[in-house]
């Protein structure tokens, strides 16, 4: 009987059935989509009522930083979970969250800037992602995709917010 581990890691959850290992599992897939949503909504929402980007940049900001910080704790985990973790990764995936409570708490920036900073935030956190062994060989293309999304959704909300509000005339 092999390792249990092994056995399920590599099945989709839904049916079961064995899937290549290089397959991203449907369900992280699924749920990875999903999560571009809190990304990508507020820009739609703000291009169609411009009257409400402050507090939909607000949304982006604060959902960017939690996903950074998500990011650097599923790093912290990958490591802790090795034999020996390394002090070195240890500590550096507790920077995300660090980054991400900054930029929160970084009133003297505007808007945009924090919104940009988390887009170049989560583009190093994948060029990290990217780089490093150890990881399921589907993640790399899951982080690319998911990166893509989030980047192109706080940038397109900085944009958004940094335009003047359009005047009507009566």
């Amino acid at each position: 009987m092999g390792n249990a581990r092994a056995d399920t890691a590599s099945m989709d959850d839904k049916d079961a059935t064995p899937m290549p290992p290089t397959a991203i599992p449907r369900s992280v897939l699924v749920y990875g989509v999903l999560g571009l949503v809190p990304f990508l909504a507020p820009p739609a929402i703000a291009a169609l009522t411009p009257a409400h980007a402050d507090i939909l940049g607000l949304v982006a900001v604060v959902y960017g930083a939690l996903i950074l910080s998500f990011l650097g704790g599923a790093r912290w985990g990958q490591e802790v979970a090795r034999p020996g973790p390394r002090a070195g990764v240890v500590t550096l995936a507790m920077l995300p969250t660090l980054a991400g409570l900054a930029l929160l708490l970084a009133t003297w920036l505007d808007r945009p800037a924090q919104l940009t900073a988390l887009a170049a935030l989560l583009g190093l956190h994948f060029v990290w992602d990217a780089a490093s062994g150890g990881l399921p060989p589907w993640y790399t293309r899951l982080r690319l995709l998911l990166t893509v999304g989030a980047v192109a959704g706080l940038l397109a909300m900085a944009q958004l917010v940094a335009a003047p509000a359009a005047v009507v005339m009566t």
